[in-house]
């Protein structure tokens, strides 16, 4: 059963957002995991109803889910440290990513342009800016930033540049910075008890708000490698990439059917604004049936895990633990990592 708390003005506050994210992002990246790079007739032959999709006995997770908890210790770490500010996060970001690419475990088919940037990170004296791949948008930046939306007691300023100064350690193309932001202020604003039904607009609202907005404070002189006259213009080209995907995703909301494949409407989720779009539009389609929505992210034909992990992280974000089932929760691959890190968020 989902249990949330009613707040006396009646709005819904979930109870442990931070655990129900996470394991929401890891349960949606196992699920999805086997789907991964097979179109949806194949999944239907090979799994049955979408609706009937069942978490694998052995819930291993991809790279997506591995990343995430790289960020979260990093943050955890640069929390620990005092105030978050640039430096005290790039810091220990870059060492969690580094030992994420050289790990034994990093055999979960991870995206090229993480094993490309950290094979730069790893060399001393390199500033990341220099190994930041500026002409990739790839989802691998907004499928792991999670974290910045659920750690509590940081400023709007903080959670905007710390979750685009972790998309530019790898992927710094302006709308992978943006998308990243988006991402994090979703789950932050579901985590605080959003009503789902007026999401999109406020994300709408916030992207407009940013949308010439470089900082410098977070993101150095990250711009210069690229071919833009100036930083507004570098990253409005980020914003107005994901201003698009938003009006396709309000209309999808609007018209798209249960039953058709996500991907139709907002794209497969290869790029990093098609990715943020459909895993949330999944979870806007079923905001009360999380594990319905988990497996209608799952038989997609795009990047099925990454969708399905942003859409449990919302999921989680907006119901709280308790959203997912015991039995699916107990076997999933790194429980011990994502419940350590959820707990002390949601104290």
């Amino acid at each position: 059963m989902v249990r949330v708390t009613i707040k006396g003005d009646g709005d819904h506050v979930p109870t442990r957002a931070a655990t129900g994210a996470l394991l929401g992002l890891a349960l949606g990246d196992a699920l999805g995991y086997p789907t991964e790079f097979m179109t949806v007739p194949s999944i239907l032959a090979r799994f049955g109803s979408w609706r009937e999709l069942e978490l694998p006995q052995r819930a291993l997770v991809s790279d997506d889910t591995q990343m995430t908890l790289a960020l979260g210790r990093a943050l955890r770490t640069a929390m620990e440290r005092g105030y978050l500010a640039p430096l005290r996060l790039a810091r220990p970001l870059r060492e969690e990513f580094v030992d994420w690419y050289r790990s034994p475990e990093n055999n979960r088919a991870p995206g090229n342009t993480c094993l490309t940037a950290c094979g730069l990170l790893k060399e001393e004296g390199r500033a990341w800016q220099d190994a930041s791949q500026l002409g990739s948008k790839g989802c691998g930046a907004n499928m792991r930033v999670a974290p910045i939306g659920l750690a509590p007691g940081l400023s709007d300023e903080q959670r905007a540049g710390a979750a685009q100064l972790q998309s530019a350690l790898t992927h710094g193309h302006p709308t992978a910075l943006a998308a990243s932001d988006l991402t994090a202020h979703a789950v932050h604003l579901l985590a605080q008890g959003a009503d789902p039904t007026g999401l999109v607009g406020r994300l709408r609202s916030y992207a407009l708000e940013h949308r010439t907005h470089y900082d410098h404070t977070w993101l150095g002189d990250l711009w210069t490698r690229s071919q833009d006259p100036g930083p507004e213009h570098f990253i409005a080209r980020g914003w107005d990439e994901c201003l698009r995907i938003l009006d396709r995703l309000q209309e999808a909301v609007r018209t798209a059917s249960p039953e058709a494949d996500p991907c139709l409407a907002t794209g497969e989720g290869w790029i990093a604004e098609e990715a943020f779009a459909t895993g949330l539009l999944c979870f806007l389609l079923f905001p009360d049936e999380p594990v319905t929505a988990l497996r209608r992210a799952a038989c997609t034909a795009g990047d099925s895990d990454s969708i399905a992990c942003l859409t449990g992280a919302f999921a989680g974000a907006w119901l709280g633990a308790d959203a997912w089932p015991a039995d699916w929760t107990e076997r999933i691959e790194y429980r011990g990592d994502l419940l350590a890190l959820g707990t002390l968020w949601d104290a």
